[in-house]
């Protein structure tokens, strides 16, 4: 998959979303953050971008010290801007926040179009590579992207199709362990999970067993143990992605069965972040 083409496209949407949001009325609430005004969210993209780049760039071995201001390339007049903490921040949304992020963003494009994704960098993850970050921030800029289009508009465009695809993967094979050992979640019992692609033949089965997070891919076609898990949850590719990042409802896929009580349980074996 070209991840670079799907960062170019979210970040430019996202830009648009944050743009129009930049109206001299005060920042709309994002439904989906509710501690978050779009300037809220703006400032927090963007300023993972420069974190990112910095990373990339001087290919750092180790996390950079993130109360370094200059780490951010923050602008002398920040007049409107929201404090790096806390939040709902009300009030218009600053132009000049967005041609910040616009501005990092285009750095970062840049940069992953030019380094190597093999590049040994740090990452918060096992796999420390500038392609680790290529995903992810891809993958965190069709999120947040979704996001900004339902606060301005109360409709966002579904996630590309193949972009939506890899990130139901990517959580379990990153995102799920990770969140499960930065809050300590309790070990799994052998719940399943299935999740079934209704736009095309992706599946995908789950399995939680003590700190393991055990992940199968399939087609849908190759499927012999539709019977055995204790959740199945269908939906199209983005529905399925957003609902793992904590953006839908399971009641708004196209079809939940089984156990609601251990789909329930899914939410503590993989909280939150």
């Amino acid at each position: 998959m070209d991840y670079s083409a799907h960062f170019h496209r979210e970040i430019v949407a996202f830009e648009q979303a944050a743009r129009g949001a930049a109206d001299g009325a005060d920042a709309p609430l994002i439904p989906s953050c509710p501690d978050w005004t779009m300037s809220d969210l703006v400032l927090h993209l963007g300023g993972v971008h420069r974190l990112v780049a910095r990373v990339i760039r001087e290919r750092l071995d180790r996390q950079p010290d993130i109360t370094d201001a200059t780490l951010f390339e923050l602008p002398e007049d920040r007049d409107g801007w929201p404090a790096p903490t806390g939040g709902p921040h009300h009030g218009p949304v600053p132009v000049s926040l967005v041609d910040w992020f616009a501005e990092g963003a285009a750095r970062l494009e840049a940069l992953f179009r030019s380094e190597d994704p093999g590049l040994a960098v740090w990452t918060w993850s096992a796999e420390r590579t500038a392609g680790f970050w290529l995903r992810m921030q891809t993958i965190e800029a069709a999120l947040h992207r979704w996001d900004a289009e339902r606060a301005v508009g109360g409709r966002a465009r579904p996630i590309e199709p193949d972009l939506a695809v890899d990130a139901v993967t990517q959580t379990f094979e990153v995102m799920a362990p990770a969140r499960r050992a930065w809050r300590e979640a309790p070990p799994g019992a052998g719940e399943r999970f299935r999740f079934r692609r209704t736009d095309g033949p992706d599946l995908w089965t789950v399995r939680f067993d003590g700190a393991e997070v055990r992940l199968t891919t399939g087609a849908a076609d190759e499927d012999t143990e539709g019977a055995s898990q204790d959740v199945e949850l269908a939906g199209t590719a983005s529905d399925l992605m957003l609902f793992l990042w904590q953006r839908l409802p399971a009641d708004r896929l196209d079809k939940v069965t089984g156990d609601r009580a251990v789909l329930d349980r899914y939410f503590t074996l993989v909280p939150p972040v």
